[in-house]
């Protein structure tokens, strides 16, 4: 209990010297990666925080490629837009985000157990972007395909890449300039689509 009590005084005050540090830097700032300390203490209370048996929960959905195609699917409207259909990170939100949305295609994401990710997708990582997807009573049963999906992620062809663009929310400009290209190029409308309906 003592070592305890002695680990988070020590881990306030490396905190509160942080803070001050950064105070007299010029502040906090969403553009500025994540510094050492703030990476490790980041992940000592991700992990920390994860009740009992949590980290050895084995995922009960099947590998399959059905599962895997549902994921795909699910991720691409949901997930994309931080993490980027192929899990780099590499979007306009994930790279804003502080800290910014991980590769999850890279050892800190593929290093952790299933349940790790699964727990995270269902409850979300306070003080991220990354939202709590469960609800209470929910057996998870998405969250688990999320995570054969995100094993899957270093492998992910770029023709499927290209396949779970189609399924990426649009906006409703989008949706009518893809409709009258298609229609263009089926005959049905005389007016070619511009270089701007041409570039999404």
């Amino acid at each position: 209990m003592r070592f305890l009590a002695g680990f988070l005084t020590g881990l306030a005050l490396a905190a509160l010297s942080g803070v001050l540090l950064l105070r007299n830097a010029g502040g906090f700032s969403a553009r500025e990666a994540p510094g050492t300390l703030e990476v490790w203490a980041a992940g000592t209370a991700r992990r920390l925080s994860l009740p009992a048996g949590a980290r050895d929960q084995r995922n009960p959905v099947p590998d399959s490629p059905e599962v895997l195609s549902e994921a795909k699917e699910h991720w691409a409207d949901h997930c994309a837009s931080c993490h980027a259909n192929n899990g780099s990170g590499d979007t306009v939100l994930g790279k804003g985000m502080f800290p910014p949305a991980p590769d999850m295609r890279l050892p800190g994401t593929q290093g952790q157990t299933d349940g790790e990710l699964f727990f995270a997708i269902q409850n979300g990582v306070r003080h991220t972007g990354m939202p709590a997807w469960g609800s209470p009573g929910d057996a998870g049963t998405d969250s688990w395909k999320l995570v054969r999906l995100i094993r899957y992620l270093p492998r992910l062809t770029f023709e499927e890449q290209k396949q779970m663009e189609k399924m990426n929310p649009k906006s409703e400009q989008e949706r009518l300039e893809e409709e009258r290209e298609e229609k263009f190029l089926r005959g049905e409308s005389d007016d070619a689509p511009t270089a701007a309906h041409r570039h999404h």
